[in-house]
């Protein structure tokens, strides 16, 4: 049965003092703002040496941050404690030293004059759903599930070492004021996997399966039947050889298209960056720069995923951005500030890691569309090629457009057949458009992931999710 998050407590009684704050914050400056975050977070892991049980720094805690405008520029300022008394002392410090700050800027940097953000009228309170509220389940009960996986994974053969499972979630209310905003939002999502790791002498490999869902602790019936099969390809992987570097037809799983998906387009199409001029997908708007089998959508709203909320940290409505259609380069994604910069209109994307921390434009759920072929027959097309499985990590050069990419394993394909030889690791690289253009073949169904976390560079981390169907494409592997 489905129930419906409950918003917070704590925001609820303190209200009514944000509103006075954000009243006389109104009184001096043309906009004001405030985002209310009360956020709460557990992660936990089982293996065969180590029961853990902790919260997450980045997804806890509460605090606010108060956004002015003063008729040309934008200022910030973040707290974690209100009360009446500290009302005139947030004010105070609005106007005696965040504001002068912009008189104050370094050599070279020059200052942006902006306009008002639109402040339309709205009321909005929603929240997300779930099964299994991971408060009510208990520490003992998760803790629980996480040994039968861990213990699953290792009783699996005599060459397994270990079998980490874990599992984290994030349950969190927020609140978005303004002139005419009352917007408040609660959301729950939860993420997890194991890794299970095999030996054979001194050799060790390692098969690592994430979950993930937008909603609670249910998440954990899913987990349980997969475990036994990443046992399975740890002990193949300690079969595996080195690949031939080459240029290959390479069919990529779902969560292998969300990481090319993810690294070929998320982050060159966040338009902070065309700000910046540091992305060339800017000079490519209108242009064909995937295959015609190829649209690609981002969005808060586009799925229902770890990153689906319903406005984002600047109170604009969650949107599904369709950047890529049919093969054309349509949209890039943008936070407010950005996207009055440029002449655009918001597409909601503005997030921060915390209520310490500045808005940037930000993925959320980013993925391909589906298309109408079958696996098999996909499979079927390659005179020799590869399956690429389990996708580990990547990274992208939005400005020079080009990508690399490391993914677990190669499943060998001879006249159309898996002839179950693998090779690993792997190591994708390619000029973005020469990839996408080469996608030939895109199966029916669409997965999507959100296990891992994003960052803005090497910090300013979010939660995301990626993914996409089944494709075909000419790929360069080493």
């Amino acid at each position: 049965m489905q129930s419906k998050v409950k918003s917070s407590e704590y925001l609820r009684e303190i209200k009514p003092l944000l509103l006075r704050l954000r009243d006389r914050l109104l009184e001096e400056y043309p906009y004001a703002s405030i985002l209310a975050t009360d956020s709460q977070s557990k992660q936990y892991a089982v293996s065969k040496t180590v029961t853990s049980i902790g919260m997450v720094p980045r997804w806890s805690g509460r605090g606010f941050v108060v956004k002015v405008y003063d008729g040309s520029s934008y200022g910030e300022y973040s707290f974690n404690e209100i009360s009446q008394d500290l009302i005139e002392e947030i004010v105070t410090k609005v106007r005696e030293e965040l504001i002068p700050m912009s008189n104050d800027l370094p050599d070279g940097v020059q200052r942006s004059v902006y306009a008002m953000l639109e402040d339309d009228p709205l009321v909005f309170a929603d929240s997300t759903e779930y099964q299994i509220d991971p408060q009510e389940y208990g520490d003992e009960k998760i803790i629980q599930e996480l040994t039968l996986i861990s213990e699953t994974g290792r009783a699996y053969s005599e060459k397994i070492l270990d079998c980490r499972a874990f599992v984290n979630y994030q349950k969190y209310t927020k609140l978005f004021l303004s002139k005419h905003r009352d917007m408040e939002q609660s959301v729950l999502w939860t993420a997890g996997g194991f890794v299970v790791m095999a030996s054979r002498g001194e050799e060790i490999k390692d098969s690592y399966k994430g979950f993930s869902n937008l909603g609670g602790m249910e998440l954990l019936e899913k987990m349980q039947g997969g475990v036994c099969r990443s046992a399975k390809v740890a002990l193949e992987l300690l079969e595996s050889t080195p690949i031939t570097p080459g240029e290959y037809d390479c069919i990529c799983t779902p969560e292998a298209t969300g990481m090319i998906v993810h690294e070929a387009f998320g982050h060159g199409v966040e338009m902070d960056m065309f700000v910046k001029k540091r992305a060339q997908a800017e000079q490519f708007l209108g242009k064909q720069v995937a295959s015609e089998l190829v649209t690609m959508h981002d969005g808060a709203c586009a799925a229902r995923e770890v990153a689906t909320y319903f406005f984002d940290d600047e109170g604009v409505l969650a949107k599904d951005t369709i950047v890529i259609d049919k093969g054309i380069l349509k949209a890039g994604i943008s936070d407010a500030q950005s996207a009055m910069h440029l002449g655009t209109v918001p597409t909601g994307n503005g997030r921060r890691e915390s209520y310490q921390r500045k808005a940037y434009t930000r993925m959320t759920n980013t993925y391909f569309e589906g298309g109408t072929d079958k696996l098999e027959d996909m499979i079927a097309s390659i005179s020799y090629g590869f399956l690429l499985e389990e996708p580990s990590s990547g990274m992208e050069d939005p400005k020079n457009w080009g990508i690399q990419c490391m993914v677990s394993i190669a499943r060998e394909i001879r006249d159309g057949k898996l002839t179950g030889k693998i090779f690993s690791p792997v190591v994708l690289t390619g000029y973005v458009p020469d990839l996408l253009k080469s996608i030939s073949m895109v199966s029916e169904n669409v997965e999507l992931g959100g296990g891992g976390m994003c960052g803005k560079g090497y910090k300013e981390w979010v939660k995301v999710s990626d993914g996409g169907p089944y494709v075909k494409a000419r790929i360069r592997l080493g």
